[in-house]
């Protein structure tokens, strides 16, 4: 259904900040699509697996979003490069999942 994507391959850069949240808003916001797609094309199916995907991936969100607006880190690059392996790992799982709907 959805194809993994390994996002912490990019180099991380200050520049770059606005494109990591970027990548945090579309990667779980197509998850999150992809659960309500499912539920669309399976109305006589449970969705409770689903709506608990969708928590996670919203409380995922939260918490990548508070991370990139840090400001209280040292080392930056290492900081975002961490940021996006934790995306790529998180959007993974997700994936699985909803792959297993």
């Amino acid at each position: 259904m959805i194809e993994n994507t390994n996002f912490a391959e990019n180099k991380f850069d200050m520049a770059n900040k606005r494109d990591l949240k970027k990548d945090i808003n579309y990667v779980l916001g197509d998850i999150i699509e992809a659960v309500y797609l499912w539920e669309l094309e399976n109305p006589d199916k449970d969705n409770t697996s689903g709506e608990a995907i969708i928590d996670e991936a919203i409380t995922s969100f939260d918490g990548f979003m508070a991370r990139a607006n840090d400001r209280k880190i040292e080392n930056a690059a290492k900081h975002f490069k961490s940021l996006r392996n934790d995306l790529d790992q998180t959007a993974q799982a997700l994936v699985a999942k909803v792959n297993a709907l």
